[in-house]
């Protein structure tokens, strides 16, 4: 497998970066700048790609972004604090993003002779985003084979779709990921809120995986009670 990882930067999608360096298949690093407000994970996608030595394309489709409104991710909307098991992390929904770019990934893997797109969506997507699940996977990878039906074979490499954030956790140990080096935090500041989704995704993934977390939080304490309140 030679693949075009669509990379974001954040934990999930550069940990399946060293998973396929160590399998001598990842052959490039694809990033998309969508108008997020954390757009500094384009930075740690940079860097993932200068540490495997791997070409780093970022596509500018802000203009895009910038139509699919009403997301916390893209507008002038608080971002929602809590597990992603809560209703109100609907708020970080930008519509069709993941159809977006892979849809951009695929074209870009049948022109520059990549065999394989792959994309580090997991289990713990499944409640939020619509674009993660099992069965948008399986009929897009099927869609695509129709797209470009004699034109490229490209195949759709999704490891964790099936899996939860506590099996990257310890593929990041086991790849020896820098972790630190990553960045998911939805609020985009200096230093990640620990207060956000994603960030709390995160520490709990790493604690259920009995995994060191390198990462600095600005709130250390605030994830145990959103999962207690989320297991209550």
């Amino acid at each position: 497998m030679n693949a075009l990882l669509i990379c974001s930067g954040g934990f999930d999608s550069v940990t399946l970066a060293y998973r396929l360096a160590s399998e001598n298949a990842l052959g490039g690093l694809l990033s998309f700048d969508y108008g997020q407000r954390h757009k500094k994970e384009i930075d740690a996608a940079r860097l993932c790609a200068e540490r495997l030595q791997v070409p780093h394309l970022v596509m500018d489709i802000s203009h895009i972004g910038a139509q699919l409104s009403g997301s916390a991710l893209t507008d002038d909307i608080d971002v929602p604090h809590g597990h992603y098991s809560e209703d109100n992390m609907k708020l970080t929904v930008v519509p069709n993003r993941n159809a977006i770019m892979l849809t951009i990934a695929f074209g870009v893997a049948a022109s520059r002779g990549f065999n394989a797109v792959a994309l580090a969506v997991h289990g713990g997507d499944h409640f939020i985003y619509p674009d993660c699940r099992p069965d948008f996977i399986r009929l897009f990878a099927e869609m695509q084979q129709q797209a470009l039906d004699g034109v490229a074979n490209v195949g759709l490499f999704a490891p964790y779709v099936n899996t939860d954030k506590t099996e990257i956790a310890r593929d990041a140990a086991r790849f020896k990921v820098p972790v630190a080096e990553t960045w998911s935090c939805y609020e985009g500041g200096e230093q990640h809120c620990g207060r956000c989704g994603t960030c709390v995704e995160r520490i709990e993934a790493m604690a259920l995986a009995g995994v060191d977390d390198p990462t600095s939080y600005q709130d250390t304490e605030f994830w145990q009670a959103a999962v207690a309140k989320v297991r209550s």
